[in-house]
């Protein structure tokens, strides 16, 4: 049987008869896809009003991810990130590589964030025109994080299926072999191919990188919400993100928002095949988190109801 999302798309169900080459059956898809979107995680930007917005909406067992701007550096992304740890969530506050100073500055942050109870970081490159100190990118900071043994259980790192806008192809790919070691997952940028974002994942485990990978997905976004971000981070910064994004902003100024439904259906069939690592989806929510935990669960909800139509 198929399950429809009101005025959306149909969500990937069967009787799970294989497919022809092999692929993944129908209903394996929708186990796939169901798990991943029950263990989803969502990132949220330190702005205000998204700690009350995410403890009102957001279950406890979701996983969060707290961004960095350039504009407000490193503290409001920390203090987010332990407050809403204080809240019961598993916060992982991005650390910006560009924005560390020194040895002393990092070991400040780990020891803040060890006494908040946090114990996970995502570690980027940062957009910052010119380093704050030591570390001009990710793997730097990685590797300092190691030498001083700040082990985190959980440490993230960026993947990029359609590049990176001032770094080559052939530099970030070999970048995500350096820093995979030091990591326990990936998280990709956005990207709206499913097939492109499937065809990176074969292409890193080819090269070695044997990470789950979490697939970064917009979240359910409205056009007013998306405004309010952008007045807010300053129109220059939030515009030149969304257009690096290959066809983000004229898609989440659709009349009624965003909602990534077609592009879930087509990861669905993906979602756990052993020639890739892309087990699991990232939800950036823009601090839309009410609507996309609704979005979320209603998919949970179809997907759930067609399971039982398989029995």
């Amino acid at each position: 049987m198929s399950v429809e999302i009101p005025g959306r798309t149909r969500a990937p169900t069967g009787s799970g008869s294989p497919t022809v080459d092999g692929r993944p059956t129908r209903q394996r898809a929708r186990v796939a896809l169901e798990r991943a979107l029950r263990e989803a995680s969502y990132e949220v930007l330190p702005l205000r009003g998204a700690e009350e917005s995410v403890v009102e909406h957001v279950p406890r067992s979701v996983p969060l991810t707290v961004t960095v701007t350039e504009a407000k550096g490193l503290t409001p992304t920390l203090e987010l990130a332990e407050r809403l740890s204080g809240h019961g969530f598993a916060a992982t506050p991005h650390l910006a590589a560009r924005l560390v100073r020194d040895r002393g500055h990092l070991d400040d942050i780990v020891g803040r964030l060890r006494a908040a109870g946090v114990d996970g970081v995502f570690v980027v490159g940062g957009d910052a025109a010119d380093p704050a100190g030591t570390f001009p990118d990710a793997l730097s900071l990685l590797e300092e994080l190691e030498t001083a043994g700040h082990s985190f259980r959980q440490v993230g790192i960026g993947g990029y299926p359609e590049g990176h806008g001032h770094i080559s192809p052939e530099l970030i790919e070999r970048a995500l072999e350096r820093k995979a070691p030091h990591a326990t997952h990936v998280i990709t940028q956005l990207c709206f191919s499913a097939a492109t974002t499937t065809a990176w994942a074969r292409e890193a485990k080819r090269r070695g990188v044997d990470l789950p990978i979490r697939v970064g997905l917009p979240g359910a976004v409205t056009r007013q919400k998306l405004i309010r971000i952008s007045a807010t981070l300053g129109l220059g910064r939030s515009a030149r993100f969304l257009t690096k994004q290959h066809g983000l902003l004229w898609r989440f100024f659709l009349p009624h928002g965003y909602q990534p439904d077609r592009l879930v259906e087509r990861l669905a069939p993906t979602l756990g095949d052993p020639g890739h690592g892309l087990h699991g989806v990232h939800l950036f929510t823009f601090n839309e988190v009410q609507r996309t935990e609704a979005w979320r669960q209603a998919w949970l909800t179809r997907l759930a109801d067609a399971g039982c139509g398989d029995r």
